[in-house]
């Protein structure tokens, strides 16, 4: 079951990378990396759930196993603070483009030129 889900997971991460390779709209160039970042936390997620810790491994340490069950879980949960951070500021940015350039095509804006 592991490998189903990490296959998806870069399957999932495969079409985000190629979305933001290959679109010339700013939303889609976003809405392609948030899949990306969904594919990072489905495989987080699935290392979490079929992954031994440590402590069960070895009995005489002194952590309690419980706090190491949900890491996976944890890790999505940032992961998933920092895209909508990111989605944020993202969108912020491309307004302020958008309003500045009156487009949100890549191809059309030059920004860094003098």
């Amino acid at each position: 079951m592991l490998e189903r889900l990490l296959i998806i997971s870069a399957i999932l991460f495969v079409i985000g990378l190629y979305g933001v390779l290959s679109r010339k709209h700013i939303i889609s160039i976003l809405m392609s990396a948030e899949i990306m970042f969904n594919a990072a936390n489905l495989a987080l997620v699935a290392f979490s759930r079929y992954t031994i810790p440590a402590s069960y491994r070895i009995p005489s340490t002194s952590l309690s196993p419980e706090h190491l069950l949900l890491s996976g879980q944890t890790f999505a949960v940032f992961v998933i603070v920092i895209a909508a951070a990111e989605v944020a500021l993202g969108l912020a940015l491309i307004i302020a483009i958008a309003r500045r350039n009156e487009t949100s095509e890549i191809t059309n804006l030059s920004l860094m030129k003098g």
